[in-house]
């Protein structure tokens, strides 16, 4: 059996002085071979892998044939946004983790195909899209991130008109203000956006809707026959110990977003400030937080250490990411949960030794127990990476919505809200997960305000 193809990355010592993208991606060579690896299985368990239900043999099937502008036509069938997906989709956990050959040895590599296909494929091709209706109905998109751009297309596609409204300055959502450029860089970004607008969606910044323009008036005076809420998770989970509210101590997404969005990372060329400290820890074990370790490091921090009240094996990052911030530098601090945060220059992070037991949660995770003793890390700046809850503001504007205990809009299979004319999608409506389960949810909500609407798909 052939191997797998390895993806070529820039070397450790050369990609943490910047923040270009780590990993290279394949040449057409390698994109070639690693296709021929692809088993071309009858019943091809991968596709039931994908959230957005790519048909993964038959793009795969143009790559090996050299064909990338017929596989990225394949994967735009479903998928219109395969250059971010194929960097950041959790793509061992869903399609790769269903692969036929995993069985006896590694998967394809999906994702890696993906984004060589949107690479080596063209500027992208979007077929069957009518931008010029001709008695069009509106409906509004409440967010660009992942779900927000997803239900644009697919709506855009069959020949609604549709007009994203974004609070912030830069569009994009999450993608843009969560992720780190050196994992999906920001060209990537405004490619896909670029689509959309050819497409004739109409892009709206600097609103937010709620306050700009109240939640109501979107149909009762702007004259938008439905309305689909993807305003993500943006409220960041606390650690309730005292010192948290000391300088240099910031909630991920503040400080993901200084950086990513606001280029903190350039001061004083940008006017945006941030702490830099030599010593750093990030208390968490998802994606966000060691992005937000990669990101600390690269401020030049000296040392960084990721604080996890488990062990290595219950953390919930792609094992990937975790790899590569072990071969950055990243110090991995283990069963320790903080208690309190000390001191407004150097500070003191006390921790409580954690112990492991054999109950588990509800992610199947082993649950953990703090015990008697008791430690500390001598650090400057402390980021906080546990997790985020929906953005409350709609919910809180709207009281004829239906939310859930941590503050989701509740949604039913297709995804429509408690209001009539209303769906929601994404980490709004889940809680923060990843950008493929958000983009599934969206054509889901495509599919049923379609339905609504009339309008064939």
């Amino acid at each position: 059996m052939e191997k797998r193809i390895p993806i070529s990355e820039r070397l450790p010592e050369e990609r943490i002085k910047d923040f270009d993208e780590v990993s290279l991606g394949y040449s057409k060579e390698e994109a070639i071979a690693e296709a021929k690896r692809c088993l071309g299985c009858s019943r091809p368990l991968c596709v039931e892998g994908c959230p957005v239900g790519i048909n993964i043999p038959a793009f795969i099937e143009r790559i090996k044939e050299g064909d990338f502008r017929g596989a990225l036509q394949k994967i735009e069938e479903k998928n219109l946004l395969p250059s971010i997906c194929g960097r950041v989709c959790p793509s061992e956990y869903q399609c790769e983790n269903k692969c036929t050959l995993g069985a006896v040895g590694a998967p394809i590599a999906i994702a890696g195909l993906e984004r060589a296909a949107s690479e080596y494929g063209g500027e992208g091709i979007i077929e069957g899209v009518n931008t010029n209706p001709s008695k069009p109905k509106r409906v509004a998109v409440i967010g660009s991130g992942p779900a927000g751009l997803t239900c644009a297309a697919e709506l855009a596609r069959s020949g609604v008109e549709v007009t994203v409204f974004e609070a912030l300055h830069k569009l994009g959502g999450v993608l843009r203000y969560g992720i780190p450029t050196f994992r999906l860089p920001r060209n990537i970004i405004e490619k896909e956006i670029e689509k959309l607008e050819a497409m004739g969606v109409k892009l709206e910044k600097n609103v937010l809707v709620g306050r700009t323009i109240p939640f109501p008036d979107l149909q009762t005076k702007e004259g938008f026959s439905a309305v689909f809420v993807a305003t993500g998770a943006g409220l960041p989970q606390l650690l309730g110990i005292n010192g948290e509210n000391l300088e240099g101590v910031y909630s991920a997404n503040e400080f993901l977003t200084r950086v990513n969005l606001m280029r903190a990372d350039l001061f004083p060329h940008y006017t945006t400030p941030i702490k830099r400290g030599k010593r750093v820890a990030v208390i968490g074990g998802g994606n966000v937080a060691i992005d937000s370790a990669r990101v600390a490091l690269r401020l030049s921090a000296e040392e960084v250490y990721i604080v996890y009240r488990r062990t290595e094996e219950e953390m919930p990052a792609r094992k990937v990411e975790i790899q590569h911030a072990k071969e950055e530098g990243i110090i991995f601090e283990y069963l320790l949960s903080p208690l309190e945060i000390r001191g407004n220059g150097e500070k003191e992070l006390i921790c409580g030794r954690m112990k492991l037991l054999d109950e588990r949660d509800a992610s199947g995770r082993r649950k953990s127990k703090l015990t008697d003793e008791i430690t500390s890390l001598k650090v400057d700046v402390v980021v906080v990476a546990i997790g985020q809850r929906p953005n409350p503001l709609i919910p809180s504007l709207e009281p004829r919505l239906k939310v859930g205990k941590e503050g989701e809009i509740l949604v039913d299979e297709e995804m429509r809200t408690s209001l009539e004319g209303v769906w929601a999608g994404g980490d709004i409506a889940s809680g923060a997960a990843t950008v493929i389960l958000a983009m599934g949810m969206a054509k889901k909500a495509a599919e049923s305000i379609r339905k609504y609407l009339g309008i064939a798909p």
